[in-house]
């Protein structure tokens, strides 16, 4: 489901919705792919309202995914997979991590180099103590069925991030595939959700 440039608080009530139907049986796991116009969102992190350091004009939202505060804004891809998580894949830390290997994944076909850290979710690029963060990972579970998910950079206005302590992470710089690519070289969206997607069913279904 390509829901194109969206407000996020319309997506949210399409996952609210999809998510019912999920839990009802009468639809089938669904992955939302979107983009948003600029929105903050806070996660249940405790400390997340106070990592909103000068917002602007940009919403803020409070949701039920984990985590603190991330931006998202036009130029980011955003993939909300409502995902029935069968008997014997209950663990939530095992799908982030599927998450996180979807994205590298569909990085590598477009020739960035991505990979995970040791000490917090998502995908970041570099080594570890340089290391910028190029994709957020939240969700949330109800009766084993997921919702939220990740948001991974393609080429948006990095600026927003400025204005946060993006994910609660003291000194972390965020980067987009755009910029590891270079100038003129970011990768056209339609293609990156391309291949998100074939990535996500392949290993959530593998």
């Amino acid at each position: 489901m390509d829901l194109g440039l969206l407000d996020y608080q319309q997506a949210w009530d399409t996952q609210k919705q999809v998510l019912a139907e999920r839990l009802a049986g009468t639809v089938p796991d669904t992955l939302i792919l979107v983009e948003h116009p600029p929105v903050y969102t806070l996660g249940r992190s405790r400390k997340a309202a106070s990592n909103v350091l000068n917002p602007g004009e940009v919403p803020i939202i409070q949701v039920e995914r984990g985590g603190d505060v991330t931006w998202h804004g036009p130029g980011q891809l955003v993939a909300y997979p409502i995902i029935a998580l069968p008997e014997g894949r209950r663990d939530l830390h095992a799908y982030l991590h599927t998450l996180e290997d979807a994205v590298i994944a569909t990085c590598a076909v477009f020739g960035v180099q991505a990979e995970t850290n040791a000490r917090n979710t998502g995908v970041w690029v570099g080594q570890e103590s340089t290391a910028r963060k190029l994709c957020s990972i939240g969700i949330h579970c109800r009766r084993w069925v997921t919702w939220h998910g990740l948001a991974l950079n393609v080429a948006p206005d990095l600026s927003y991030f400025e204005r946060i302590v993006p994910c609660g992470i003291d000194g972390v710089s965020m980067t987009s595939m755009a910029q590891v690519l270079g100038e003129g070289s970011a990768p056209e969206m339609g293609a990156v959700k391309r291949e998100l997607s074939a990535a996500l069913k392949d290993l959530l279904q593998g």
